[in-house]
């Protein structure tokens, strides 16, 4: 049975005009590997609520899951729990349960749950909480979408809670070699072996380094034992390789 398969959504102005580096995506690639989730999609999007409503209902409807990043904090362009919400036909306000959390966490802090705070208690009527450990404002699940925040930290905080509540498969393996020679000797070859293995997804990822070039390539497969098939017919392809 194939693995459940994923999308990514990265919301914000600020990936995209470059002035922050988005990690989130390749965070979560990892995670979901390891998982036995399958990321077959990465998108990259502007803070505007039909652009997000567009991409989650395109995105929903492929996929069995859809991860979100960004845009549900304070400020006024936060605004993915609305979009989000509007692309699954779902009323959106503040909501008593993640208004509780907020309240509880100011107060600790001596801080006011003051008006631009509380617009971080926006959750979808249906949607489940994604505990933030962090700082305390929750993400949430609504149907296949799991929306969460753009900071590094806490995206990575709240996918750890989340992901043992999701069915994965089998994890994907993986095993590389470096072969100093240029793709245009070794892709005849590698191409014979694909064939010969269709069980196990075959990569070439050319390098240049101190003068050398050549490739790592890369064998991928949920059967562990068709990996290390494959990779001892690399190396005998390959003798020189490490």
């Amino acid at each position: 049975m194939p693995n459940p398969t994923a999308a990514m959504l990265v919301i914000g102005d600020e990936i995209l005009s470059g002035r922050t580096r988005d990690s989130n995506m390749h965070h979560l690639a990892i995670a979901l590997t390891e998982h036995g989730i399958t990321l077959a999609e990465a998108r990259m999007i502007s803070d505007e609520h039909e652009v997000i409503k567009r991409h989650v209902a395109e995105l929903s409807e492929r996929y069995d899951h859809v991860f979100t990043s960004g845009g549900i904090g304070p400020t006024h362009d936060d605004i993915t729990a609305e979009a989000v919400a509007d692309a699954m036909d779902a009323p959106c306000g503040i909501r008593d349960d993640a208004r509780a959390i907020l309240q509880a966490h100011y107060d600790r802090s001596g801080q006011e749950l003051n008006e631009a705070r509380l617009r971080m208690a926006r959750i979808p009527d249906g949607a489940a909480l994604i505990d933030n450990p962090i700082s305390a404002a929750p993400g949430f699940t609504l149907g296949n979408v799991h929306v969460m925040a753009g900071v590094p930290t806490i995206f990575t905080a709240m996918l750890a809670g989340l992901l043992p509540t999701l069915t994965g498969g089998a994890p994907m393996v993986s095993s590389s070699i470096r072969v100093e020679r240029g793709e245009g000797d070794i892709a005849g070859p590698l191409a014979d072996l694909a064939e010969a293995h269709p069980e196990v997804s075959l990569g070439s990822y050319p390098f240049t380094q101190n003068g050398i070039h050549g490739s790592n390539i890369v064998a991928r497969s949920q059967d562990a034992a068709a990996v290390e098939r494959t990779m001892s017919a690399l190396r005998a392809l390959f003798p020189e390789a490490v």
